[in-house]
């Protein structure tokens, strides 16, 4: 083992000694090194570095049976059980289209991968060229072990010597200020479309993060309201049982979950989702902003709950369950609503010009 790798393992074995609650991306982080450096120094104990094309181990993941999907950032971790089922690739987009996992995956920042062994927690585990985690998929009480072991082996790396290279992202670019906007332009493409999916070229049409655009926003679209709105909604729709959709990215991922939801706790600070199938865990400390956001789609309205960090990053967005070709259910829609409604309009900070 190189002498930096020695170096850096007993830093992460006093650091699990002084915290020992901590996860393995918190101890990176305390380290100075990317999770997936952290995770390497396991290699020939209890981790191998994978190699191999990771389009085709993923369409072979559903062999393994009822698995958990792990995505996370920095602020919200999204667990959902289930089978990964109907996998394809178009290039490096990739989908898993189940009820259960249900997936968006962006395999050009898919960089490595380890067959994980945590003291009899097995999982497969990929990162970008960063160090940062895209997904974990674990093994539950009724995977197949024999599926995973097989896998394991068929992906294994040669060398499980290489080292891991890690390189930075480039920083988003600078936002642009208003006035070089064609704000008039911007309003009239949002106002028209048609798709949801159509935003993110609306964006990169006109030059605009995510928040500019919701600052920006034709009038009556969004309302930026209180960072414990995403509290009070999810109880709503926990006592309602309205179902949802609830978003949560990495730089490789979406991951999606649809139904209602039932069990929440909140324990520090974190606010947590507990049912059976479905696990999330949102930092409601690290909300920044908070919007209630309208667009037009061929089925009407669709609104969402996006919630955003201090560097204006998405955490997590919620919307009512639906597919397209399906008007948004009434049940999400009159919640938000009367929501709105019940709020002090001091508060509410509606966008438009």
């Amino acid at each position: 083992m190189p002498t930096t790798t020695q170096t850096l393992l007993q830093k992460y074995e006093e650091s699990k000694q002084s915290n020992p609650k901590l996860r393995i991306r918190d101890h990176a982080k305390l380290l100075g090194v990317s999770e997936a450096e952290l995770l390497a120094t396991g290699i020939g104990k209890n981790v191998s570095l994978l190699e191999g094309d990771f389009k085709e181990l993923l369409k072979e993941i559903h062999t393994m049976g009822r698995v958990m999907a792990l995505t996370r950032n920095d602020d919200c971790v999204h667990e959902r059980k289930g089978v990964y089922n109907n996998v394809s690739f178009d290039n490096h987009v990739g989908l898993v289209l189940d009820p259960e996992i249900d997936l968006r995956l962006f395999m050009n920042n898919w960089k490595y991968g380890f067959s994980v062994d945590e003291n009899g927690r097995l999982s497969f585990q990929f990162f970008d060229k960063s160090g940062e985690a895209v997904h974990k998929i674990y093994l539950t009480e009724n995977s197949d072990l024999k599926s995973w072991s097989h896998l394991k082996s068929l992906y294994e790396a040669k060398n499980q010597q290489q080292p891991i290279i890690t390189e930075a992202y480039m920083p988003p670019p600078e936002e642009k200020p208003d006035e070089e906007i064609d704000v008039n332009s911007f309003q009239t493409a949002w106002k028209n479309m048609t798709d949801t999916h159509q935003f993110f070229g609306i964006l990169n049409d006109h030059g605009l993060t995510r928040k500019q655009a919701l600052r920006l926003s034709p009038k009556g679209f969004v309302n930026e309201v209180p960072n414990d709105t995403v509290i009070k909604i999810l109880e709503q729709c926990s006592l309602q049982q309205v179902p949802i959709m609830i978003f949560v990215s990495s730089r490789g991922c979406i991951q999606i979950h649809s139904g209602e939801i039932n069990k929440l706790v909140q324990t520090g600070p974190w606010f947590n989702i507990l049912d059976q199938e479905l696990n999330l865990h949102l930092r409601s400390d690290a909300i920044h902003s908070s919007y209630i956001v309208r667009k037009p789609s061929e089925d009407g309205i669709i609104t969402s709950l996006e919630l955003f960090d201090n560097q204006g990053k998405m955490i997590v967005q919620f919307f009512g369950k639906r597919k397209p070709g399906i008007p948004e259910i009434e049940g999400w829609r009159g919640l938000v609503k009367s929501y709105l409604e019940g709020i002090n309009t001091g508060v509410i900070v509606e966008s438009g010009n």
